[in-house]
């Protein structure tokens, strides 16, 4: 960054979302370049905040991306390059390695995209994992499918959240599902299905330095509501719980491991039946379906914020500074509803917060400094939404809620 010029901080998106982060960005007085795709040029983008827009017909293709990017920085410097969604991290780590701009190179990439890297650095890093196998070798799926009893899970190393997951009770139909993947096959792993609660973890970490971490519950597994639908809930558990504890020990002890040097991470895990936590996976952004909004109304710290916040500090050479972090409850209910603009006036009581404003869906954020009360409107609320709104659909939104 030349001195006394604004840091520039190229976002890449192939999905609307963001807008925190632009905003807050823009008000960090920094110059904002947007990449996206050309079907979401007509969104609300805040325009206001944002001093270039640049479509491109696919940012999948990687090449094109790269040509695109290396030319526009013949004319602009480029200070920071943040990929605001979860398709996009390993594109933007490839373009910092590719320029030499600092943050999450490629091979740090892999632990927060790659499904089976993020495994073997749990493992590595002494993480109960479920038992999992590459689908690369066909006598070690094999021996695989001998030693591990099913049911198991067949995983695309590079999806989000639950989208194009497959659970298999045979070897007969993981060998259907292996065989329909054709070249493909390697990009998938086997693991073994472990039935249980799931937590995430959400973390901001600063020059290495965890400085924020939030450990919180869904009601039924992402896996469960994006596969069978149903209401999407998670609440923060209470800082003094033992599962507290124990999640931000484990969360440590792997994000240590991966050495990332900064940025927001969102990292899962499942309580089995046998009492242990296993790391389920992990991902170097905010997590979706709006948990971003639960957190900030538990703990007053805004993510995408504290996100743009991190990144000017780091490209000015200036320390970050987490601000105060207030130790409230608060819980999320999302589903997909069956009229366009649900009506949700019916819910009035004065903990909600917060109302999701997207068409089709119905959902609300409800905190206070009570966590039983949280509770029992969670409990309530997720009755009577899958009365008044729950549809089911094999949509893409329904596959990519978390």
């Amino acid at each position: 960054m030349a001195d006394g010029q604004p840091v520039t901080i190229l976002c890449i998106s192939s999905e609307f979302k963001g807008t925190d982060f632009l905003h807050s960005a823009r008000q960090e007085g920094c110059r904002i370049l947007l990449l996206t795709e050309e079907k979401h040029k007509d969104k609300p983008w805040p325009r206001e905040a944002i001093d270039e827009i640049f479509l491109m017909p696919d940012l999948a293709r990687y090449d094109d991306v790269t040509y695109a990017v290396s030319y526009l920085a013949r004319s602009r410097v480029i200070d920071r390059i943040v990929a605001l969604d979860d398709y996009d991290v390993r594109l933007a780590a490839d373009l910092r390695e590719h320029m030499r701009i600092p943050g999450l190179g490629s091979s740090t990439a892999r632990y927060f995209r790659d499904k089976l890297s993020m495994r073997l650095k749990a493992q590595e890093a002494g993480l109960a994992v479920p038992e999992f196998v590459h689908v690369l070798n066909y006598d070690r799926l094999n021996g695989y499918m001998q030693q591990v009893p099913p049911p198991w899970v067949l995983k695309p190393r590079f999806e989000a959240g639950a989208v194009g997951i497959k659970k298999a009770h045979s070897a007969d139909e993981v060998w259907h599902w292996v065989n329909e993947l054709g070249d493909k096959q390697s990009f998938f792993l086997l693991e073994r299905f472990v039935p249980g609660d799931v937590y995430h973890v959400d973390a901001i970490v600063s020059e290495k330095e965890i400085v924020f971490m939030q450990a919180n519950k869904y009601g039924r597994p992402p896996l469960s509501v994006s596969h069978q639908g149903g209401v999407f809930i998670s609440r923060k558990l209470p800082d003094e719980a033992a599962e507290t504890k124990t999640l931000h020990a484990l969360n440590r002890q792997f994000l240590t491991s991966t050495g990332i040097v900064r940025g927001i991470t969102h990292t899962e895990y499942i309580l089995g039946e046998d009492g242990r936590f296993y790391f389920l996976e992990t991902a170097a952004r905010v997590g979706g379906a709006n948990l971003a909004d639960m957190i900030f109304f538990a703990s007053g710290v805004n993510l995408w914020t504290e996100w743009a916040r991190l990144e000017a500090a780091s490209a000015r050479g200036e320390q970050y500074q987490l601000p105060p972090v207030r130790h409230d409850y608060a819980g999320i209910l999302i589903c997909l509803a069956r009229q366009e603009w649900p009506d949700m006036s019916g819910y009035q009581d004065p903990e909600v917060v917060w109302r999701i404003d997207k068409a089709y869906h119905a959902g609300l954020v409800v905190a206070s400094p009570d966590q039983a009360r949280v509770e029992q409107l969670l409990q309530s609320y997720s009755e009577r939404f899958a009365h008044d709104f729950l549809t089911v659909g094999p949509t893409k939104e329904a596959k990519r809620v978390a």
